[in-house]
């Protein structure tokens, strides 16, 4: 019983000889290395069983929520409080352009408004983000509270002053 292989020139696998008494041998004794690793491979792709190489190189897949979402709510609102300013922006989910913005930072509101803070600046801020997302012509803005978050208070003032004004509808 011999394992040896017969080469022939030109062509790309080699010739297997197999014993004269006996026919194969039983499993993947008769297969080279390269042969048996192939099929190895090809076994353990078929059953769900990658190696960690090919896992990596692959994406992660997106869920139908993670692939949609961007299209069925385009634009997400976002207020952000300090401790001295309010801040709140527009901003388009799928390209993350900003579209609108309003602070009381900003130059137009710093000298008019007596406290930057409190309920009177929250609703100048949502009144303000209320007409430049109508002139960016959005009419449709969703919120989405992070984990913690509690829709009171100034947030609650700001929202709702959007929502009112110029009748923006919220998602």
């Amino acid at each position: 019983m011999s394992n040896e292989y017969n080469h022939t020139p030109g062509f790309p696998y080699p010739e297997r000889s197999f014993p004269v008494h006996g026919g194969a041998p039983n499993g993947f004794q008769m297969l080279g290395e390269i042969e048996t690793s192939r099929i190895r491979d090809y076994l353990s792709k078929r059953h769900g069983h990658e190696d960690q190489e090919a896992k990596q190189k692959r994406p992660n897949k997106k869920s139908w929520k993670q692939r949609t979402d961007m299209y069925m709510r385009p634009f997400q609102r976002n207020v952000f409080f300090s401790k001295r300013f309010i801040h709140a922006k527009v901003m388009h989910t799928g390209t993350s352009k900003v579209v609108s913005v309003a602070t009381t930072n900003s130059k137009e509101l710093r000298n008019t408004l007596p406290s930057w803070i409190d309920n009177e600046a929250c609703r100048v801020i949502g009144r303000f983000k209320a007409e430049r997302s109508k002139e960016a012509d959005v009419f449709a803005v969703a919120f989405e509270a992070k984990k913690n978050e509690r829709i009171e208070d100034r947030l609650a003032i700001v929202l709702d002053t959007i929502k009112d004004t110029y009748c923006l509808k919220s998602l």
